[in-house]
């Protein structure tokens, strides 16, 4: 269970999140949407150590993880995996050896185990083994973003956390990345955070839907009752998205 509790996190005099209250639950996919700026990817990259709150407190298994040194969010990281908005490949590294950079980096797994996983983690993003021996420049950008995944999963993390994971994507590939991680969720029994503008994805993968709104969380409930709902930070939400053709 991740848990939020009165965080607050600026930049310079811009306050991002203001005090904002989130229980994502044991083995949901909790989708976080928000405009452009609302601090969806802020809100994630606290979890992980990659920025750092002011106030409050955030709790994954019941530790408080806001205080962590560096070394502390090591541990963290290999609980929480992030997927990147970007698939942040090593253009110097084949596929294979992308997989299993971070499992040489933990420095705990034999050459067999880290073979294992690697294999394992690209045959669930539905990806062949044998691409392991191609470059990232031989791969489509949605081939790219599934090895991304791949490279996660091979740490095989109790909690998934993904950044905007189908932007730049074509309609086809979108889709397929979003069941993926719907089917990644059940099959792997791991607790998700998905936060995106992408309302179509919402509707395939979501258990429960928040909407950041001016720091805070608008709306907390499942997918039926944030389309039904007639909240006017709801409304004033979806219809921008309509205006911009999403």
């Amino acid at each position: 269970m991740i848990e939020y509790q009165g965080v607050w996190k600026s930049f310079g005099d811009k306050a991002v999140l203001r005090g904002i209250e989130l229980t994502v639950r044991e083995g949901e996919t909790f989708f976080v949407l928000g405009k452009t700026g609302a601090g969806k990817t802020v809100m994630i990259r606290l979890l992980v150590g990659l920025v750092k709150s002011e106030q409050g407190s955030i709790r994954i298994d019941g530790e408080d993880v806001s205080g962590l040194t560096e070394d502390g969010f090591q541990k963290v990281r290999l609980k929480c995996g992030m997927v990147f908005q970007l698939p942040t490949l090593f253009d110097s590294l084949p596929v294979y050896e992308n997989v299993a950079f971070g499992l040489r980096r933990a420095g705990q797994y034999s050459e067999d185990e880290i073979k294992r996983r690697v294999e394992s983690g690209l045959r669930r993003v539905e990806i062949d083994p044998a691409v392991g021996e191609r470059m990232p420049d031989e791969l489509s950008f949605g081939e790219q973003k599934r090895v991304g995944l791949a490279r996660t999963l091979a740490l095989e993390p109790r909690y998934l956390l993904y950044d905007e994971p189908t932007t730049g994507l074509d309609p086809f590939t979108a889709n397929r990345i979003s069941r993926l991680i719907r089917q990644l969720n059940r099959d792997l029994n791991t607790t998700s955070i998905v936060v995106s503008h992408d309302m179509e994805s919402m509707v395939q993968i979501a258990d429960r839907v928040g909407l950041l709104w001016d720091g805070r969380f608008r709306f907390v409930g499942t997918v039926d009752e944030f389309m039904a709902s007639g909240d006017p930070g709801v409304n004033e939400f979806k219809k921008g998205l309509a205006r911009r053709g999403r």
